[in-house]
Formats: structure tokens, sequence, C-alpha cells
């Protein structure tokens, strides 16, 4: 489809868009309103986010003008209605005139926004998309957003986010990682992207997880609370956690780790995702079992711990910390 056609039919729906939210205006305003015309209406603003800005861009455009007031107060209920539903239109006009200036900002009116959001290794983000679903990011992450009437898309490119969405049944919500999709069904739930792997922890509701490519095994399976899910490229497996341990495991959205008899290994692995100062574990080390909870980038405090508590031999050697026997 060429540009030009294409502008026009986005230019055609955004002015049958616009209309329909100002006769939704002028009716509710000047006519019997019911409670099942309320209930159209609530459908008519569900079925899309673009229903949503249209309406709520024309209400506040006419609300906010003081000659409404003066209208209702000084004319006829039939006089003000007959100047309304012209004036709203005035915003189409607009909106046409703005798509005439190319597809881009046609897609603009239109909701479409994309953007990329990233973190510094140490680092730590929230954003709120604008569909009202917050995303915090954790340590040296990378995630691109497709925001749009039609859908929702995320590309997490490496890294770990949470995610707390907004549902929205008309436009699905997906995150793509590691060659795997997460599509949300009314959720609260955190993925970590590795560079042949992924994990997908379910903090509240459902998520459907499967396999984003067909190259790889095909996976799938309809998360619930508390299910961790693990996928490689031919492998998947699905566990079970409490809530209190997947809160531990979001420690990092409040600055700290939180570690209860995890081995020594595991704990500077994680240690090192966070810190330009790498700790180096010997595998003997390795195997001792740790508790506490400690600030991202207190790899002093953490080696502390290991010399002082567990008896382990600590030094500083060529720009790191290592810790052994």
């Amino acid at each position: 489809m060429s540009e030009a056609i294409q502008n026009r039919s986005i230019i055609t729906n955004a002015r049958a868009i616009d209309t329909r939210a100002a006769e939704w205006i002028e009716q509710r305003d000047f006519a019997n309103w019911s409670s099942a015309d309320q209930a159209a209406l609530d459908a008519w603003l569900a079925e899309s986010l673009v229903h949503r800005v249209a309406f709520l861009r024309l209400e506040s455009g006419w609300r906010g003008t003081a000659r409404l007031s003066v209208l209702r107060s000084t004319e006829s209920t039939q006089g003000a209605r007959a100047r309304l539903l012209p004036r709203l239109l005035k915003s189409v006009g607009a909106l046409i005139v703005l798509a005439l200036l190319g597809l881009g900002a046609a897609n603009y009116l239109l909701g479409t926004q994309e953007a990329t959001y990233a973190t510094p290794l140490g680092g730590h983000r929230t954003i709120t998309l604008a569909d009202g679903t917050r995303v915090d990011l954790n340590t040296d992450t990378v995630l691109h957003a497709r925001m749009s009437a039609h859908g929702r898309e995320i590309v997490l490119e490496k890294g770990e986010a949470y995610f707390q969405v907004t549902h929205d049944a008309a436009r699905p919500f997906t995150v793509l990682a590691s060659d795997h999709r997460i599509t949300d069904l009314g959720t609260k739930f955190v993925v970590r992207s590795g560079a042949d792997s992924v994990e997908v922890a379910l903090v509240e509701g459902r998520a459907r997880f499967e396999s984003a490519d067909s190259r790889i095994a095909m996976h799938s399976a309809v998360l619930t609370q508390g299910d961790v899910v693990y996928a490689s490229a031919d492998s998947m497996s699905v566990t079970k956690k409490p809530e209190r341990e997947l809160t531990k495991q979001l420690g990092w959205r409040h600055g700290v780790l939180v570690f209860e008899d995890a081995t020594l290994a595991d704990a500077v692995s994680e240690f090192n995702r966070y810190n330009q100062h790498k700790i180096v574990a010997d595998t003997d080390a390795g195997k001792f079992a740790i508790s506490g909870t400690f600030p991202v980038h207190d790899v002093a405090g953490f080696a502390d711990l290991a010399q002082h508590v567990l008896g382990l031999h600590v030094e500083i050697r060529r720009g790191e910390t290592v810790i052994g026997r």
C-alpha cells in the first residue's frame, strides 16, 4: 500500500472516530441519558485507546471553555446543542490537517509510540508506558516498547524487567525475550533475559508463555501466581515458588539483594551483575551457604561477611575481590 493511500485510510478512520466521540458527548449532555447508553459508551471506549483519547480530548476542549457555562445559563438547551457538534468537529479538521503532514504524524495521533529504554550496569529505572503500565528496569537492561491502537509489544533485548500491566483485552500486551513470548492475561511478572535463555516469574495474575521462533522447540504454558518458567532453545521447566521467595527475588527494585541459604557462587554471580568491581570465588569457597540482605553495590560488606562469618580468605588481586578457602 502506497503512503498516500495509507494516509487517506488513516485520515478517514480518524475522522470517523472523532465524529463518533462528538456524537457521544452530544447525546450524553443533551439527550435522555440512560444506564444502557452509559454501558454502550463504556463498551465503545474499551474497544480502543484511540477511542478513549478522542473522547477525552474533545470532552476536555468542550468543557474547558467558558462558553459552555454561558450557554447553559443564558440559552435554551436546544440552542446549546445546536452549537456543540460543529464546535467539537473543528478538532476533527485539525486532526486531518496534521495527518496530511505524513504517516508518522498520523500514527502518533492514533496512539502509536515507540521508545527504547536502558539502564547501565548497576542502574535501576522505573518507567510508565502510555497505557499506564509500570515497568521497573534492572541493571544493564535494554527494552524497546511499541504502543499502538492495536497492540502493545515489548522487546526485552537483554537484562531484567518487572511489569505491572494495565490490562486491556482489546490490545494484547506481549513481551518478547530470548525467542519466547509472554502475553499478559492480567498480570504482574518479571522477565529475565539471558544470552540463550529466559526466566519468567508470575507474581500476580496469569500469562501465556510460548515460543516466538519456529526454529526452537515449541514451548507453551499458561502461568499462574507463583509459577516460574525457565526456557532455552530446546528445553522448558515450570516450578512453583511461594510469594515470600518471589518478593526476595524482586529485592533489586528496592536496591538490595536478598539471599537465603544461597551458595556463595550464586551470590557472587548476582553481585557481579550490578558492579564493575568483580568478585571471584574459587570452587571450594563457592559451595558455602550464605544468607543476608545486601545493598546491590556493597561488595565490601559482602566480602567482610565471607571473611569474618564464613572464615574464608579475601584479598584484592588485579582489581578483583578474590574469595577462597
